[in-house]
């Protein structure tokens, strides 16, 4: 697993390769004067994709990752304004909401929140919803999952819903069945 210091080390020294290469690249292109720069476009683009997706393995490898998603069903009893997401009681995330996406959220998208890594064992992962609840107040509310991580990627989707019997907003944090 890379410290911040180092996955920073890491991208400046995939960019500087990358800068390089395309560099070379083109040069080489002049000597050929036939040569198809579009074509060498094409690769160097192939081959940053390949970088990041290199940098993404090693950054977040699958033993470890973790990815945490946000989904709402229609919203009669709640209007969010905001997620923050504890694991482990240490905030790792916090996320303010537009009205466009609100709408996205209402459409059936579901918005990714967090990616990182955790180590195998038990975790508590905490979810805190604010925004306005029924009869226009403010609502706060938390939900949790006690989670047991395995070697296996874990993916968690926070779920607001609506209960129509209750007249409320329902908040679950859930862990998606490994594929």
């Amino acid at each position: 697993m890379f410290s911040p210091r180092r996955a920073q080390s890491f991208r400046a020294l995939l960019t500087a390769f990358t800068l390089t290469l395309t560099g070379s690249v083109f040069a080489q292109s002049s000597d050929f004067p036939g040569a198809d720069l579009e074509d060498l476009k094409q690769e160097v683009l192939k081959l940053n994709r390949d970088l990041l997706v290199l940098e993404e393995d090693l950054l977040f490898p699958a033993q470890s990752q973790v990815a945490v998603y946000v989904s709402m069903d229609v919203g009669h009893f709640f209007d969010l304004d905001s997620v923050k997401l504890h694991i482990d009681n240490k905030l790792v995330e916090t996320h303010l909401y537009t009205e466009h996406q609100k709408k996205a959220l209402f459409r059936g998208g579901i918005q990714p929140l967090f990616k990182g890594n955790l180590k195998s064992g038990e975790h508590t992962v905490t979810a805190y919803f604010t925004g306005i609840g029924p009869e226009q107040r403010e609502f706060k509310r938390a939900a949790t999952l006690e989670l047991k991580k395995t070697d296996e990627p874990a993916v968690i989707e926070l779920r607001i819903s609506d209960s129509s019997s209750k007249q409320q907003p329902e908040f679950t944090v859930v862990q998606w069945p490994a594929p």
